[in-house]
């Protein structure tokens, strides 16, 4: 299997396509210049404490109030809050905690008043990211993520993936974290630090500890609302989760975001370099690799499969609802029964891909077409947790009900990713009238005649609907009686005409030499 990143960065945003065998199975958005996201460490102030919710409500500097519930506090609250109290009195100098003295772990039902008092200040990290009319959901217990490690403050506690399954290495791995951790921080080893070498996990580590320090540097002299550590880009982070041998290509249409992961290539996987590629083709990046046409045919309310059968998708605030339809597709030398299971295996695969691309969290009902054999009925919610194996998001499968629905949980740390798909006609834009048809192309004649004659712009590119970039080329080579040959001899300077299939029909857009939007 095979994986590709794919990374179209614009003025506005950053969007990340991750590919597995060419088909789309993650995308992220990334706001330019956005805050609290999952990671970030600020120095809020609590602002109310509601002892009937057994919750605080801490001013994070978000429009809406962040929410810390007791249970979020974690064991070491009480540690933290002395730490943090230490650092800004001036008497913990240094950051390290090898001299620090713990405080004993708060109680698992204990009362929120009890910990955290209105008007305190407190060092928090982002949870779950602001979503709908929601602040975003905050934790005390501080953890710092790295490529192979999680480093934990205040605890000793060192864990190993359970997804590592060989007890040597498990062995191996916790008595290197021993001899290498300092005193007083925990460690949580990574599935993928699996075989790595001592100087690869020590070098993760110290990286770690740097970040730590840097915290307790801005603490210092931070004052609330303020963010005292961010996490990494988007980009990035996903590289550090999934980079390895299955990666065979990374593909990014930005310089600067170019070099940036060539820097943080360099730092953790070298031997990647080469798999790092600038695209500089003329039509978007997510045209040429086919994401833009899954995209358009993967996000919307019915998802259409390879064999014809469909999924419809529903969605509340806390609830999705995904209904199988076989469609027409249906074998006339099969049962009614091996028809009905085969469309819901292929309905399980596509479910589970679209709660990963989708990034769909709290309570998800998939009713799957009825199944009498309770052996056909036990193999597709085992091909359900099979295909769900390779989701990063904590989540929870139970089996089918005598309904015949199988429910489903699963976390939910960002917004709900969602694409619009039905398009505004551009011929009408929404009002059901439109201008002649034929006068489209000397639309778009007349808007280049301004742009060259009155705006004096050279190396002029449009880019328009593949129908419409076919038509304007149409017209034999040796004759150069197209559209585009005429423009040639009427302005004395080749246009440059590209097709767009994210574009609707009579949509265009014109672009100088620097590939900016000239706007008229």
């Amino acid at each position: 299997m095979s994986h590709e990143l794919i990374i179209n960065s614009t003025p506005n945003e950053v969007v990340i396509a991750l590919l597995s065998d060419k088909r789309l199975i993650e995308l992220h958005r990334e706001k330019s210049g956005s805050k609290f996201m999952v990671g970030d460490i600020y120095y809020g102030k609590a602002k109310k404490v509601m002892t009937g919710l057994n919750a605080a409500f801490i001013d994070v500097g978000y429009e809406k109030d962040a929410f810390l519930h007791y249970l979020d506090l974690g064991p070491q609250a009480k540690s933290l809050i002395k730490y943090v109290q230490a650092v800004k009195a001036g008497k913990q100098n240094v950051s390290n905690l090898m001299y620090f003295k713990h405080e004993s772990d708060i109680k698992k039902d204990g009362k929120i008043n009890d910990i955290v008092k209105s008007g305190a200040n407190l060092l928090v990290q982002v949870a779950k990211e602001p979503i709908s009319a929601k602040g975003p959901r905050i934790t005390t217990e501080i953890s710092l993520a790295g490529r192979y490690i999680v480093l934990i403050p205040f605890t000793d506690k060192i864990s190993v993936s359970s997804k590592i399954k060989n007890f040597e290495e498990k062995n191996r791995l916790k008595e290197l974290m021993q001899s290498i951790k300092p005193k007083n921080f925990g460690v949580i080893v990574r599935t993928v630090a699996e075989g790595k070498t001592v100087a690869e996990l020590e070098g993760d580590l110290n990286d770690l500890i740097k970040k730590w320090d840097e915290c307790y540097k801005t603490l210092k002299t931070a004052e609330p609302p303020v963010r005292v550590l961010g996490e990494m880009d988007r980009t990035n982070s996903i590289l550090r989760d999934f980079l390895n041998a299955s990666f065979n290509a990374i593909h990014v249409n930005d310089p600067k975001v170019f070099e940036d992961l060539k820097i943080y290539l360099k730092s953790i996987a070298p031997d990647k370099l080469n798999i790092l590629k600038l695209y500089d083709g003329k039509v978007p990046i997510f045209d040429a690799f086919g994401v833009e046409k899954q995209i358009k045919s993967l996000f919307g309310k019915t998802v259409h499969m390879k064999t014809g059968a469909y999924l419809v998708i529903e969605h509340t605030e806390a609830l999705h609802v995904f209904d199988v339809n076989s469609g027409n597709r249906a074998k006339s030398d099969n049962s009614q029964e091996e028809n009905a299971f085969e469309v819901n295996l292929e309905a399980a695969v596509e479910v589970a891909r679209q709660l990963r691309l989708r990034d769909m969290g709290g309570i998800i009902v998939v009713d799957f077409i009825d199944l009498h054999s309770p052996d056909n009925r036990k193999k597709l919610f085992d091909k359900l947790k099979e295909e769900m194996k390779s989701d990063r998001a904590k989540h929870n499968i139970l089996p089918p009900s005598k309904f015949g629905l199988i429910q489903i949980t699963r976390q939910r740390l960002r917004p709900e990713i969602n694409v619009e798909v039905m398009e505004t006609c551009p011929n009408c834009n929404g009002t059901g009238k439109a201008q002649p048809s034929l006068l489209f192309v000397d639309q778009i004649e007349n808007t280049l005649r301004f742009i060259i004659k009155e705006q004096n712009e050279k190396q002029v590119t449009l880019q328009v609907h593949p129908y419409i970039e076919a038509y304007i080329k149409k017209g034999s080579w040796w004759k150069r009686n197209s559209k585009q040959h005429k423009w040639k001899r009427d302005f004395n300077q080749w246009v440059d005409v590209q097709p767009a299939e994210s574009y609707g029909l009579m949509e265009y857009h014109f672009f100088n030499k620097e590939m900016d939007e000239i706007v008229v």
